[in-house]
């Protein structure tokens, strides 16, 4: 265990610092996209309140994670199966990064969980499926929202504000949103994201849910601020054009259904959310057809769809072979001499 704790520790730091250079990034790319923060500006918001977000509100999607999937004490019994996870985690994180795709981070830590679990006989089938229809309808209630906001609303909206505004006051008016939606959205990413790092090790018992947080939430900073403007020009600029009161929308939109799914103890991706409502934008102006054949929405689709049973096939697969080659014995050998 003396051995185990510090590896477990440093991939999930490692883990943090890439999906705070993926998903949380994403809590600022419609602002950046909108030209209203800089990259830096952008990176450094995200850095400040995931870190608030995971400290203050990350424990209930901790708990889930931790043990709602598959019971603590399968994983207390085998800690090498916790490792097994991380490294799957990181693979497909690591390689979303590098070819600068959103991907559902979220996706890749639960289904690593669910495929040690279905292995072991231990996962917690009705959570797991609670957890897939989130996933499947808090995108669509993002795309819904904004492809409606972008159709019906957003051209009222603007004669709303210039009939009744100056250019000044209205430039006031949406800066002040888009600051308070980019943060909120940046928080509850924070309370969400932070378990997919730390939640397998909180449940192991190896490190307190406070301190997790902590560290979960300073690695996502860290890697928001080094790694980040990647995944910002991905999502911010080369889908389709936002301007700040669409990017207000998405913000706002994401933020809500991640907090609700937070305080619910339910992991979701705020990638995949915000992208999702971006689309929606992106179809509302340029139709479907066009949307559907951008590269960028192509390959960001490809890896939302085909990741999750990846992660499943190799945690199943993994864990088989963890078990069959007595692996936990030769590393609890390994440590004893």
């Amino acid at each position: 265990m003396e051995l185990i704790l510090p590896i477990a520790l440093v991939l999930s730091a490692f883990l943090a610092l890439n999906i705070g250079a993926n998903n949380s990034a994403a809590a600022m790319a419609t602002s950046y996209g909108a030209g209203v923060r800089s990259k830096r500006q952008a990176t450094i918001l995200i850095a400040v309140f995931a870190l608030l977000g995971a400290v203050i509100a990350g424990a209930p999607v901790v708990s889930t994670i931790g043990k709602g999937l598959v019971p603590s004490e399968v994983l207390s019994s085998h800690v090498g199966l916790v490792l097994i996870i991380f490294v799957i985690a990181i693979i497909f994180v690591s390689w979303a990064n590098v070819a600068r795709v959103p991907i559902a981070t979220t996706h890749a830590i639960v289904c690593a969980i669910a495929g040690v679990g279905i292995y072991s006989s231990a996962l917690n089938g009705q959570k797991f499926i609670e957890i897939v229809i989130w996933w499947i309808c808090a995108p669509v209630i993002a795309w819904v929202v904004n492809f409606l906001f972008a159709k019906y609303l957003y051209f009222r909206t603007l004669k709303y504000l210039t009939d009744r505004y100056s250019e000044t006051s209205i430039n006031r008016i949406l800066t002040i949103l888009i600051t308070i939606s980019g943060t909120f959205l940046a928080f509850s990413a924070g309370a969400n994201n932070s378990a997919n790092a730390v939640g397998p090790i909180v449940g192991l018992g190896l490190i307190s849910s406070y301190w997790g947080a902590v560290i979960a939430g300073v690695a996502m900073g860290v890697g928001a601020i080094l790694f980040g403007g990647r995944v910002l020009d991905s999502v911010g600029k080369e889908i389709t054009e936002i301007c700040i009161l669409r990017a207000v929308s998405v913000e706002f939109t994401a933020a809500a259904l991640i907090l609700v799914a937070s305080f619910s103890g339910i992991p979701v991706s705020i990638a995949e959310i915000v992208t999702s409502g971006i689309i929606g934008f992106s179809c509302a102006q340029q139709g479907f057809g066009v949307t559907a054949r951008n590269r960028h929405v192509m390959r960001i689709a490809f890896f939302w769809i085909v990741i999750p049973f990846i992660a499943v096939g190799m945690g199943y697969a993994l864990s088989s072979l963890y078990f069959n080659y007595n692996i936990g014995e030769l590393i609890s050998m390994s440590i004893a001499h």
